[in-house]
């Protein structure tokens, strides 16, 4: 008997909680193509001008999964979470180091620097959305996940509740009053 996708996803991920490492090996592959689709997704909301590889954001999120050697995966959902928070650190990180040699200081050396070209608009939109979803974060810290999880990580309204547990009315609300409070946070 055949186990579905997401519970071979689930399977693999307890495995390598356990200390397989190969278990990694077998799991990339499944879960390769939903990765892509997070990065490609919030690629899509860019403004025309910025280029970032997507290949590029995917390896560098799998280089910081997998150097999570002592995390305790949940499920599939919880990976995705993962996934999504350390893309959006490798983006703002990314804009951030533009920033810096922007403004003429030391260039740090990051692996996306060779592959990745960012405009200085889009590099402070970027630190801004970080920063204003910091003080969402600071304010309400689900909110704040909420915001990570359905918009860096693409993850839909049930997957979001599985992974804070809590109702999926409550990630409705959440999202809302979110989406409004950035709105704000970014316009002033």
């Amino acid at each position: 008997m055949f186990n579905s996708p997401e519970k071979e996803v689930t399977r693999l991920l307890e495995a390598w909680s356990s200390g397989r490492q190969e278990a990694l090996d077998e799991l990339m592959p499944l879960v390769y193509q939903e990765l892509r689709k997070m990065a490609k997704q919030y690629m899509n909301s860019q403004s025309s001008g910025h280029t970032l590889q997507t290949t590029a954001l995917i390896h560098e999120a799998y280089l910081k999964l997998a150097d999570q050697k002592d995390k305790r995966w949940q499920n599939r959902a919880h990976f995705f979470a993962v996934a999504a928070q350390a893309m959006r650190h490798i983006l703002v990180d990314h804009a951030r180091s533009h920033q810096t040699e922007k403004r003429g200081g030391e260039t740090q050396i990051i692996s996306l620097e060779d592959t990745a070209i960012i405009s200085n608009e889009r590099a402070n939109e970027v630190v801004a959305l970080d920063e204003a979803l910091q003080n969402l974060s600071n304010l309400d810290e689900r909110k704040g996940r909420v915001v990570e999880l359905r918009y860096f990580g693409g993850l839909s309204v049930e997957e979001t509740a599985e992974v804070l547990k809590v109702s999926t009315p409550t990630v409705m609300r959440d999202w809302r009053f979110a989406k409004t409070w950035l709105l704000r946070e970014l316009s002033s």
